[in-house]
Order: structure tokens, then sequence, then C-alpha cells
């Protein structure tokens, strides 16, 4: 069941982030730190989806317009619908090329039925990739 709700919550997130932003949304002034991540196989836990493991596989899926999200070191999913000025979140290049790094990220939190966008203004801190989760679990999504 929770599965098939962060599912849901993920193909919403990408409707979401498909539309134009309101010119000025109500939400409040945050810093999240935690791990880039595609919100599909993050969510879905359809397969292991950090680190160096899923690396290539985020990639792609940012590359293919899956949602990006921080996994923020709290635990909680923040589905990110814009980074600095660039409102384009599907390829987004800047998106593209922290893939599975470990950020600290100043920006908007907006909430709506239980899922946490955030509007980044600025990535304040790139530790770049720390979660070296490939030799435990592989390279996925071909597995050793």
């Amino acid at each position: 069941m929770k599965t098939r709700r962060y599912l849901g919550l993920a193909f919403a997130a990408f409707g979401f982030a498909s539309l134009s932003l309101p010119a000025q949304a109500a939400g409040k002034q945050v810093q999240v730190k935690g791990e880039i991540v595609d919100t599909f196989c993050s969510v879905s836990e359809i397969m292991y989806a950090y680190g160096t493991a899923h690396y290539q596989c985020s990639v792609w899926c940012a590359a293919g317009g899956i949602p990006v999200s921080i996994k923020g070191d709290d635990g909680e999913f923040y589905v990110v619908l814009k980074i600095n000025e660039d409102t384009n979140t599907i390829i987004n290049n800047k998106l593209l090329t922290i893939q599975a790094h470990h950020v600290t990220a100043d920006g908007e939190l907006l909430e709506r039925n239980g899922v946490k966008y955030i509007l980044v203004s600025q990535v304040a801190d790139d530790k770049g990739v720390v979660n070296l989760t490939h030799d435990e679990h592989g390279i996925l999504p071909f597995g050793n």
C-alpha cells in the first residue's frame, strides 16, 4: 500500500513539475540537506536507489523526465520544482550534473496533499557523491 501511495506521489510530482509555476508561490523558506535522487526508483523502492550503486540509472531517469527529489537527511522527499532561476525541471542540465550528490539547498517549501516540493533558490553546498553503495549493491539496474 505504501509503495502504491509513493508511486502515485511520483507521478503526481511529474505532472506538477511539468506545469508552469505561479508568479508568487506561498511557502516558507527552508534549508534542506540530502541526496539528489530520481523520485520514481527512490519512493517506489523498485530497486536500491541511492549513491554510487544507482548513479547511472538516476542520470538516465532525470534525462528521461522522471522528477528529481532531494531525499533529506530527515528522511523526507522534496520534489524539486525549480533550481536557481530555471523553472524547467525536465531534463535540467544542473539537475543531471548533481545526481547522487549530497547537497545543502536553500529554497521555498510548498506542501500539497502530503507531498513536499521545493523551489531551490541556490545549492549552498555540494559535497559530491558521498554515498558509496556500489560495493554492497553492485551497479543498478544491471546488478553485479
